[in-house]
């Protein structure tokens, strides 16, 4: 007995997130299949560890997040947020949520720079998505290689677009800027591209989302987050194909955050040390494939390679800076919505 006393106090020691053990502490993240996964590999072992109770709240699209937040500001009944890096700014502009670093937080000092510096003052990054595109394997053969492939006029009104101020959209644009103009901020570069496809998009807000329409034979390709598109393609046998264009891709960043005054703050920061830690990164990316923020995350070769971090897709990663993109956003909703969803006759 003596022992395990002995084991369980240095264990205690060594860990942060142990140190903070019992109570309570709520956390929103994203519904469904984030939802199931995240509580399974991340939020099961913390409680098992740490003996404090997570309560998950469903809190929808970050936009969402960020309007709950906004309106329990005077009074938190949230702790902890996980939510996309352009909304995260926003909130940790407005003071919705904590401004931390290594030494609120040393986990932090694990973390690559990218994820350190994406949350700026405020959350760092806890996964890494990027976006891809989707398709009907059964109606689109052979297997498509680029993002061009949608161009194609045989596609017609089989195209299923997320419109921005969806993050999707956003990183589309993106993408295409940098393929057709050299940069990622040149938007002029990819406008024609985009009012050239607009009238064959079945449509710009799918719903509930790409993966469905293609399974449900309304569309043949659509946009999607990799990690998602992974788990779809696996549950559907094949039928949804997931390919990373040759044209390149952006990463989507989550962030984690305290929110500030959060009446349970103790029990937040050692939920949020355990969520970066090497291990929950390690199972997460094994369960899920986001990829990784944490240097030491001991990936298995195999789901690496279903990320944007798989040695041989990290040169297609095109260095989008968010906090920069946070800045462009309204404009590139306006011009979207005078020349691309104008052009699709819808």
């Amino acid at each position: 007995m003596r022992i395990l006393a002995y084991a369980a106090a240095a264990l205690l020691a060594a860990s942060p997130a142990l140190a903070q053990g019992g109570g309570r502490v709520t956390l929103q993240a994203y519904a469904g299949i984030f939802k199931d996964n995240y509580t399974q590999t991340v939020i099961a072992p913390f409680t098992a560890r740490s003996g404090t109770a997570v309560q998950y709240f469903e809190g929808g699209t970050s936009a969402q997040m960020l309007g709950t937040l906004r309106a329990q500001r005077a009074d938190p009944q949230i702790d902890v947020v996980i939510m996309d890096v352009t909304t995260a700014a926003i909130a940790c502009a407005e003071g919705l949520v904590e401004r931390i670093d290594a030494t609120t937080l040393p986990v932090i000092a694990e973390l690559d720079d990218q994820a350190r510096s994406s949350g700026g003052a405020c959350g760092p990054a806890v996964t890494y998505d990027h976006l891809v595109m989707v398709y009907d394997t059964r109606a689109v053969t052979p297997a498509p290689t680029r993002w061009a492939a949608m161009w194609d006029p045989a596609h017609r009104g089989r195209i299923a677009l997320s419109a921005p101020p969806n993050i999707q959209g956003l990183a589309m644009t993106a993408i295409l800027a940098h393929a057709h103009g050299g940069s990622w901020q040149n938007l002029n570069a990819a406008m024609p591209r985009l009012r050239e496809i607009a009238p064959a998009v079945q449509t710009f807000d799918p719903n509930p989302d790409g993966y469905t329409l293609i399974l449900n034979d309304q569309v043949r390709f659509a946009t999607g987050w990799n990690a998602r598109a992974q788990l779809y393609r696996d549950q559907s046998q094949g039928r949804i194909g997931v390919v990373l264009p040759e044209e390149g891709t952006v990463f989507q960043i989550n962030t984690i955050n305290i929110v500030a005054n959060s009446k349970n703050r103790a029990q937040a920061l050692a939920l949020a040390a355990h969520a970066l830690s090497a291990d929950a990164q390690k199972a997460f990316t094994e369960r899920m494939f986001y990829g990784p923020t944490n240097t030491r995350a001991q990936v298995s070769p195999e789901a690496m390679a279903r990320t944007a971090l798989a040695p041989e897709f990290r040169s297609r990663v095109i260095p989008l800076d968010w906090n920069e993109m946070v800045r462009l956003r309204d404009g590139w909703n306006q011009r979207w919505r005078r020349e691309v969803i104008s052009a699709s006759g819808r």
